[in-house]
């Protein structure tokens, strides 16, 4: 017996799909007896009682019932079962398609793949008029790498239906990795004739031309399209850029003069003729019509944009002269005052250039006061404006940025975390609080882990343990390795003296992630304390003192205690003295010293 992965649930309620809708239209039947409705796992669907050719009365109702049954086991998820009576079909009538069809998925399923191709290929064999299992047929090809079998197929399945472009459109791309040009123009045509001439399939004919190396027929073809477009000046550009990159420049030359004649300020001749400029060596001529063009109202700003990145790049080949490029900037924003798109590629430019902040500040703020809803230019320059510590500043860009764009998340971010550095507390939980109301699905994880993680903090810096703990499993939730919060809330509890078996599990996982973090090694050896695991925790406690940068004097008490619950009584007294002498707040500290024991807090 066969025994089958669950996966192959997919593959087969496909195929009874597939089949309830041709209702078992198979090779060798004629005509139907009886319909039956049959209902299996709530989807309904009607067989025919059909009567095959070749088969007596009683071979063909036999050949029905063990069909059905086989059906009927697949929707019931007995595959081993429906496989064996599959094949007892196959016995009854060698000419029915749909029993290939179904057999077919359980051979992938086994990785018999050239079974599973030889049913496929039965199954259209014995239903030439049933495109679905052609189609198929096609796409086991394709996957196995059978490009040439995959044409043949397609071509059956469009001399069976001519108004199916997606079948033309699979027969454009296999024809292409042959490089059979002329199988292409073919099907390129057989296109056009379905769906009508469109600008897509002339480039493709042109590009198929270009191929070939038949430069006059793509040339015919870019001319014919711009006949089928006379009113749009465009086409006529496209026959231009094609005889510039064919080396033809006076003709090129020729149709761009045409249509700047006919119609002055069409910005892709005006573009493609400083390309012409360009590649004739006039970089002068090249530059001045670049800037007619940057300093006009009627240019598009995304063309300004590529423009100045051309200006930008010409300029860093030739040396990097950023002053030429400032004075440039500042004469196009003169002659563009509302166009918010200028001041954001002089921004990016400055930061390109590791310019200050505070000259990339003016670009940003440039950029604010032609379009104040740009959420990325405000986040940008809040960022700058957090480096330098302004947070008053940057308090008073966040709140205009939650009136333009309250679905935007950092704005509270910075708001809050500003309050908190000012010691602002109720003012940083409030900003929190407020951004917390416009998480959605889509939000930022890590940003809303961070809001909760935060939260946590100054509830329990305000005494509101639940509260903070509560903050903290929502930060969990969104993102369960903010270790962060895992760290703050373990020390926390570890704290209170509760839940110490969860607190270790969490500090562990930071540790884990993080082993030479001082911060992280401290907590977990103080839980570990707290469990009066001395020894353990004098290990973690020795690491995270080896690992500190900072000389904290809470890490060092700390180690001082573990050391004195371990009977190492000197080392103990040298962290606790080291601890006094950075400034240690503690309570009792100097008792500890003074009578040479751990005393609890």
């Amino acid at each position: 017996m066969l025994t089958f992965q669950k996966k192959i649930q997919s593959l087969l309620y496909c195929c009874i799909a597939m089949l309830i809708a041709l209702a078992l239209t198979g090779c060798g039947y004629h005509g139907t007896a009886t319909q039956r409705n049959l209902q299996f796992d709530n989807l309904q669907f009607t067989i025919s009682n059909l009567k095959p050719q070749n088969l007596s009365h009683n071979d063909s109702l036999r050949f029905t019932y063990f069909f059905e049954e086989a059906v009927r086991l697949q929707l019931s998820e007995k595959y081993d079962e429906a496989f064996d009576l599959l094949k007892h079909c196959e016995a009854i009538n060698p000419g029915a398609g749909e029993v290939y069809y179904l057999l077919a998925a359980y051979y992938g399923e086994m990785q018999q793949d050239s079974m599973a191709i030889l049913c496929y290929k039965r199954a259209a064999d014995c239903s030439p008029e049933n495109h679905d299992y052609l189609e198929r047929l096609a796409q086991v090809y394709i996957n196995e790498g059978k490009l040439s079998e995959a044409t043949t197929v397609y071509e059956k399945l469009y001399e069976g239906n001519k108004s199916r472009s997606d079948v033309l459109s699979m027969l454009l791309r296999l024809y292409n990795n042959e490089k059979n040009y002329d199988k292409m123009l073919l099907t390129v045509n057989r296109l056009e004739d379905t769906d009508g001439p469109s600008e897509q399939l002339s480039f493709t004919r042109v590009s198929i031309y270009e191929q070939q190396n038949k430069k006059k027929e793509a040339l015919n073809e870019l001319k014919t399209l711009a006949q089928r477009h006379p009113n749009d000046l465009n086409y006529r550009v496209m026959i231009g850029n094609w005889l510039l990159r064919n080396e033809h420049k006076d003709q090129a030359l020729a149709e761009y003069e045409k249509v700047l004649s006919e119609e002055p300020d069409n910005v892709m001749a005006q573009t493609s003729l400083i390309d012409y400029y360009l590649a004739d060596g006039q970089d002068s001529v090249a530059r001045q019509m670049q800037e007619r063009m940057l300093f006009s109202a009627k240019t598009p700003s995304d063309t300004k944009i590529i423009i100045l990145r051309q200006v930008i790049e010409e300029n860093e080949t030739n040396g990097g002269d950023s002053t030429k490029v400032l004075r440039l900037f500042d004469r196009i924003m003169e002659a563009n005052p509302s166009d918010s798109s200028i001041p954001s590629i002089w921004a990016a430019y400055m930061s390109l250039k590791q310019m200050p902040d505070d000259s990339v500040n003016v670009a940003l703020n440039r950029i604010l006061s032609i379009t104040p809803d740009d959420a990325a230019a405000r986040i940008e320059l809040l960022q700058n404006l957090w480096r330098n510590k302004d947070f008053d500043q940057v308090i008073d860009l966040s709140l205009q940025g939650q009136e333009y764009n309250p679905e935007e998340m950092a704005f509270y971010y910075f708001e809050g975390l500003s309050h908190y550095q000012k010691e602002q507390k109720d003012k940083a939980l409030d900003a929190f609080r407020r951004g917390v109301g416009q998480i959605n699905e889509q939000s930022n994880k890590n940003i809303v882990s961070d809001f909760y993680a935060i939260m946590g903090d100054i509830l329990h810096d305000k005494g509101q343990s639940q509260e903070a703990y509560a903050a903290y499993d929502s930060c969990l939730q969104w993102k369960d390795d903010n270790y962060g919060c895992l760290n703050n809330y373990a020390y926390y509890l570890s704290e209170e003296g509760k839940q110490l078996q969860k607190a270790e599990q969490m500090s562990f996982r930071t540790i884990k992630a993080e082993p030479n973090n001082s911060t992280y090694l401290d907590t977990y050896a103080w839980i570990l304390f707290m469990q009066e695991r001395y020894a353990e925790a004098q290990i973690y406690i020795d690491q995270a003192i080896q690992n500190d940068t900072t000389a904290s004097v809470v890490l060092l008490e700390h180690g001082g205690d573990i050391h004195a619950m371990n009977n190492d009584l000197l080392q103990a007294l040298d962290l606790w003295q080291k601890a006094l002498d950075g400034g240690s707040d503690s309570k009792v500290l100097i008792r500890k010293i003074k009578i040479r024991k751990y005393i609890k807090e």
